[in-house]
Order: structure tokens, then sequence, then C-alpha cells
């Protein structure tokens, strides 16, 4: 499967923070502000961001959220293949507090409304007033919040400020009683054991490689050289310690069950939002939620796929993704 990646190069960490920016987000105010006008606060936190053809700016937007624990630097290689296929629509690529190139305090309580929060003060800030949204891993669940918004804004007849047109979202969290992370995996993370193997993990590449090797089907392989890149895009700034902190979004989910429920969403909005999900065929983390998709919506009409691949199908199947994210964005349009 290596021949899917774009001339088979591997996109450096470094590379790709290179061609983003830091902008302070003010926790506070939930808003993007300019650093030179405001003193540095403890709740001005520091964000990456990446944008593409932002001179296109009426057109669609694309907003993709980043997948835990890479962030960001999991689009890198679809980037590539959409780049490569002469995409011309903007495109935002979020990164969440704790993640790649954005800071990470100490202490600080990571939630999927955070995040939300956070993507909405980005969709401000570069005025983005109508955007497709594509999710890998637990920014399923961002985008369930963000379209639960979207619906109470419909209902009370709000005005939108960015309308969401479509959401494409691969290999994430649907419904709360369908996540099967496997028991030494996201579970333990969350425990004391699991943030000292993250910290460990942090310091060395031996203990990081066989903590997360596992991320990626046995057929495709990973290379040190790809596990290297990830080291480097998930340690940046002190970060590694982040998948023991951000670990608890399935328990976050079950919590808000009906809220962030797919199939409430999908009947509610589905006539003015376009739905995709995908599956990988080999991911160990959320194998259930396409069976459960299958079950609930299939009937229903849900464009529902599955692709090869293990759970890091952004990586193993860029091409393949870039693909779908084409198709099911010109469907929105």
């Amino acid at each position: 499967m290596k021949e899917n990646k774009t001339n088979g190069k591997i996109v450096k960490a470094s590379e790709w923070f290179a061609s983003g920016t830091r902008k302070v987000y003010s926790l506070t105010h939930k808003e993007i502000i300019d650093f030179s006008e405001q003193p540095s606060q403890p709740e001005h936190i520091r964000v990456f961001s990446k944008v593409n053809n932002q001179e296109n700016n009426s057109a669609n937007w694309l907003s993709f959220l980043p997948g835990f624990p890479d962030g960001s630097y999991g689009w890198s290689q679809v980037d590539q293949e959409l780049t490569s296929a002469g995409l011309r629509n903007p495109q935002l690529f979020v990164e969440y507090i704790g993640q790649g190139d954005s800071d990470k305090p100490e202490n600080h309580e990571y939630s999927t409304y955070e995040r939300s929060d956070l993507v909405e003060a980005q969709w401000q800030a570069h005025g983005i007033k109508e955007t497709f949204l594509v999710t890998f891993d637990y920014s399923s669940l961002v985008a369930l919040e963000l379209l639960s918004r979207q619906e109470e804004r419909m209902v009370l007849k709000n005005q939108l400020k960015t309308r969401i047109t479509g959401v494409l979202m691969i290999n994430g969290g649907l419904f709360a009683d369908s996540h099967s992370h496997p028991l030494m995996t996201t579970p333990l993370l969350k425990t004391a054991i699991g943030k000292m193997g993250a910290r460990m993990a942090g310091k060395n590449r031996t203990v990081f490689d066989r903590m997360l090797k596992g991320l990626w089907s046995k057929e495709y392989g990973v290379t040190k050289e790809e596990l290297k890149e990830v080291y480097d895009a998930i340690s940046r700034r002190n970060g590694a310690v982040f998948m023991s902190n951000a670990a608890r979004f399935v328990d976050e989910h079950k919590q808000n069950a009906q809220r962030w429920n797919l199939a409430r969403l999908y009947h509610s909005l589905s006539s003015d939002i376009n739905f995709y999900v995908v599956g990988s065929m080999e991911d160990p983390f959320e194998h259930k939620q396409i069976d459960a998709a299958k079950d609930r919506l299939g009937a229903h009409g849900l464009d529902i796929r599955q692709i090869p691949g293990g759970h890091m199908v952004t990586s193993e199947q860029p091409k393949q993704l870039a693909n779908i994210i084409f198709e099911t964005f010109n469907q929105s349009e």
C-alpha cells in the first residue's frame, strides 16, 4: 500500500509546521486575538493552524479537524494528494490545544466543548461563511457538537456565522455505545500508569514506537522514518503527555450520548447537510461504529464506506481518502 504516498515522499513534521502559523487564542473570550495588541495572559494560548488557497476566500471552505494523537500532521499526506489533484478551494487545518505546534499548558482540562469553541474561533478569524467539515478519529465528537450547535441555532432562527454544508467523518466515534478501544490503548492512557507511559514515550523513541506501532495495519508495515515524523509531531513542545491528559474523550461521549448521537443529528439535519462516514477495515479502535451506522442509518440513506487499512488510514490510504474528499465535497457544493 505504500505506493499510495505522493511520489513516495513522506512529509516531515518540521515542514508541515513551517507551512502554518501560530496565533493567540483567548480561552476567556473564545476567539483568536491579535497578540500584538494584547498583553500576554494565562488564558492566552498559542494555537497552530495551516491554511491553503486563502485567496479564494469567497468559495466554500474545507475544514480539516485533527485526530488523536497525531494532530493536524496526520493530514499531511492527504494534503499532498489534494494539492497534486488541483484542489483550489480554501482549506483550514485546525490544531487543538495540546497537539502539534499548539501550546501544551500544564494542568489543562481538555474537552470536546473546548475544541469546538476553538474551531468556531478559527472560522471567525478566517471569515469562513460556509465549510465542508472533514474529521479524523476523535474529532468526530467535535463535528457532532458543532452540528448540535448548528441545529440549535436553526431552531432558534439565529443567524449562522458559519454554515456547515457537509460532514465527512473518518474512523471516528459516532455512537456512545459502540466504542471498542482495546484495554491497553486509550483506556490505559487515562490512568496514572498511562500518564507515566506517555511521559516515557515523549523521551524514549523505543517506548514511543512500541506504543503507537499498532495504529497501522500489519500489511502496511509502518517505517521507522514515518514513526520518527509522527514522534516529532506529537512530542513537539513537550507534548507527548497529551496522549494521557486528553484520553477521556470516550467518557465524554458517553456523558453526552444523546446530544452527540449521529442518528439523531442525521434525521434532524440531513435535508440541509450531507453526511458521509468512512471506516477502515482493520481499525482496532472504532470498527463497531461502521456496523452500528449500517444498522441504524443504512436504510435511511447515510453514505457509509469502508476502505482498506488500519486506524491510521490517513497515511495508509491518502490517495483514496483524497478522492473521497473531492467527491463528497463536490456533492455538498
